[in-house]
């Protein structure tokens, strides 16, 4: 709930529908950002030990207040993500949920902690006692013996925090790209909604880059191969991304049909 400081002082604040920000705080650097939320921590405890408990009797949900040492702990261990969806902290609000809820005996270890992103927490139910933490970790599975695992910085083309885009080696057309997550999975279906996200952003900077590149471009397949009977023959879920021109064949009609050649063309 946003306080009477920020929502009067509006030479401080500035809203978005019902979205709260300080003015200026984007130009902050980091270690003054650091300093301005030690600070707020430090005079949240101060009220709290001034008031008592008392003050939060209101929140039934996750009632108890997380200390600011505790909370940084958390997020630190989080990389200040949310431990289910993936998002950043930048990106989405934070909060500290009970793993096993306050009423069904959970207690407020800091093993019982998870960070979940105010989304993903209104989701999970009070009777839901489902641990994510493993999740965050996972994104950082490889494997030695996978090629895409093993792909040198100098391969690749784009990258952003969960996947990477590199030229096929065997290209259908010039500009063919591939998009992989970091994570080590073989299916397409598989991966996590923040990796799809993920993908979708670097496809469509390829797709752009390319263009700019290549004004003969003038369309593009995107393909997934899932499972060796779509024929798939690295298990290392990746997308193609493939630069099409005019009349780079005779008859283009069907596109992605052509996975089986006598179906490709079509009567309407």
């Amino acid at each position: 709930m946003v306080g009477k400081v920020l929502t009067r002082n509006r030479n401080i604040t500035e809203r978005l529908k019902n979205d709260y920000s300080l003015i200026g705080y984007e130009s902050l650097s980091e270690e003054e950002i650091s300093e301005l939320l030690q600070y707020c921590e430090s005079k949240i405890e101060d009220y709290i030990e001034s008031r008592g408990g008392r003050i939060w009797a209101h929140r039934s949900k996750s009632a108890g207040y997380v200390s600011g040492s505790v909370r940084y702990n958390l997020l630190k261990r989080a990389k200040s993500r949310c431990e289910l969806c993936g998002i950043t902290a930048d990106q989405k609000a934070l909060e500290i949920d009970h793993i096993i809820p306050r009423n069904k005996g959970g207690s407020d270890e800091e093993s019982n902690f998870q960070v979940l992103c105010y989304s993903c927490n209104a989701s999970k139910r009070d009777k839901d006692d489902t641990d994510f933490r493993d999740v965050l970790e996972s994104y950082n599975h490889r494997e030695q013996s996978c090629t895409f695992c093993r792909i040198s910085e100098e391969s690749v083309l784009w990258e952003n925090e969960l996947a990477i885009g590199i030229a096929d080696k065997f290209p259908v057309t010039a500009g063919h790209t591939l998009l992989l997550p970091k994570r080590h999975i073989g299916d397409y279906f598989d991966l996590y909604k923040p990796e799809k996200n993920a993908l979708d952003a670097l496809v469509l900077r390829t797709k752009t880059t390319l263009q700019q590149q290549d004004s003969t471009i003038t369309g593009f397949n995107i393909g997934v191969n899932s499972g060796a009977s779509a024929g798939q023959t690295i298990f290392h879920a990746h997308m193609h991304l493939i630069p099409r021109r005019d009349n780079d064949i005779k008859n283009p009609r069907g596109g992605v049909r052509g996975v089986i050649p006598n179906k490709q063309n079509y009567s309407e």
